[in-house]
């Protein structure tokens, strides 16, 4: 009996435990790497792309200040994708999931030519969205759902299931030699609770590690080129 009621009190304890830490990533964590690097008005700004996604499930936005001029920060930014320069972030982890990533570290002359309507591919057969806005020098919004496009986002989704995607680059000069990079990511999908699990638990945390790194790693590039 005593022997029982050890194993309930370690259950017990356990499911407390998980219980406090998912309260904690909840109410802590999560808003925290949601609105990684930005001020209160930059999280509540609006930006062009917003209504692309009228109801997303979530949306991040992540900032990040550049010692460079924005002429010498927008070349790796216009220039990210798959065959492209890459995305700046943790090359291994993408190609463990055979997607083949070589970040650049040097402006690519060839890739500067970007334009609407090109697809910026995310991975093997140029599956990606679409480049929806660009204005050079200070913004790029990527665009997709596979609701009007199945290989807009990501292949294999089953009938009935969707995504939908909105990528915005911001940069805007806050003096004459630094540079203001805000990026900010909306995301929909059908609700399901394999989805929920698999959107909330391992792709929010996922993405912003991987996001929070290409900032980083766009920063150290432009930093480098502007010294």
């Amino acid at each position: 009996m005593a022997r029982r009621l050890s194993i309930l009190n370690t259950l017990g304890s356990l499911a407390l435990a998980g219980a406090g830490a998912a309260s904690a990533y909840w109410f802590l964590v999560r808003p925290w790497h949601r609105g990684w690097g930005t001020t209160p008005g930059e999280v509540n700004r609006a930006l062009p792309g917003d209504d692309l996604v009228p109801e997303p499930k979530y949306v991040a936005t992540h900032a990040i200040t550049i010692h460079a001029p924005v002429e010498q920060v927008w070349p790796w930014i216009v220039q990210i994708g798959k065959d492209r320069g890459g995305f700046y972030s943790y090359d291994f982890i993408e190609n463990t999931m055979g997607l083949d990533i070589h970040s650049a570290d040097r402006i690519v002359p060839e890739l500067q030519n970007l334009k609407a309507g090109d697809t910026l591919p995310l991975g093997p057969n140029n599956f990606g969205p679409v480049v929806k806005q660009l204005e050079p020098n200070r913004v790029m919004v990527l665009y997709g759902d596979s609701r009007q496009d199945q290989k807009a986002i990501v292949p294999g989704l089953k009938p009935g299931e969707y995504i939908a995607v909105a990528w915005i680059f911001h940069v805007e000069a806050v003096d004459a030699t630094t540079t203001r990079l805000i990026e900010r990511f909306h995301l929909d999908y059908n609700n399901s609770p394999q989805n929920t699990v698999f959107y909330r638990a391992f792709l929010e945390p996922g993405a912003f590690i991987m996001e929070r790194k290409m900032l980083l790693g766009i920063r150290e590039r432009a930093e480098r080129l502007a010294v």
